[in-house]
């Protein structure tokens, strides 16, 4: 892992050191508010915004990184939640919204964030809300950011399409004119026929000349 892309100098000694404090922690972005989760058991501060510590109720699946392209999804669950976060969960507008999970490292015996990394970047695809008595457990499914190289982009070569893109763009203006338009290449058929007369009397003289 310590090859692994985007790790900074301030954290790659604590990739190889014995003992490790590490923990783990989730950013959501919907669209009234952003969610911020951590492993621990008090708030924590990382990069100037408060995460609220919720310590074993929160629960990611295994993270696969390989070195091929394509995407892996996520789970994120957070159990125990009471019926503020419940009533969010039920009318947010999830889907398609950015989650973030980030391995992070405690300086030893303190609440000091030495250094983090993102482990998985994506987007929420679906929530799963389960009710037991002692509380409500909310799963939510992610997709890797990868996943956006399997949808088609759905635009043309049109004007249409590059107006979404640009509306100042009129590169395009023109295609559709384009699709029965006659053009001629070259010289005119009158220009052609007689070079190709003359041509012929060229070569009658040359054999002229071969026979004397």
């Amino acid at each position: 892992m310590s090859n692994r892309g985007g790790i900074d100098s301030s954290i790659a000694d604590y990739l190889v050191a014995d003992h490790q404090v590490l923990f783990l922690a989730v950013k959501a972005e919907f669209d009234t508010e952003t969610i911020r989760v951590w492993s621990g058991d008090y708030d924590l501060t990382i990069d100037s915004a408060d995460y609220t510590g919720v310590g074993t109720l929160l629960s990611i699946s295994n993270i696969e990184d390989t070195l091929e392209l394509k995407s892996s999804g996520l789970s994120v669950a957070l159990a125990g939640m009471d019926a503020t976060v419940l009533n969010l969960a039920l009318t947010e507008n999830y889907q398609n919204r950015f989650i973030t999970v980030f391995l992070g490292y405690l300086s030893g015996g303190t609440d000091t964030v030495v250094g983090k990394m993102t482990l998985f970047k994506g987007r929420m695809q679906s929530m799963a809300i389960n009710d037991d008595p002692s509380g409500s457990t909310i799963t939510i499914d992610a997709e890797n950011r990868l996943i956006d190289l399997e949808r088609p982009s759905n635009l043309r070569y049109t004007k249409e399409s590059q107006k979404f893109i640009d509306s100042t763009d009129s590169c395009f203006n023109r295609v559709a004119s384009l699709q029965d338009k006659e053009i001629i290449w070259g010289r005119s058929s009158s220009n052609t026929s007689g070079g190709g007369g003359g041509g012929g009397g060229g070569i009658g003289r040359n054999k002229e000349l071969v026979g004397r």
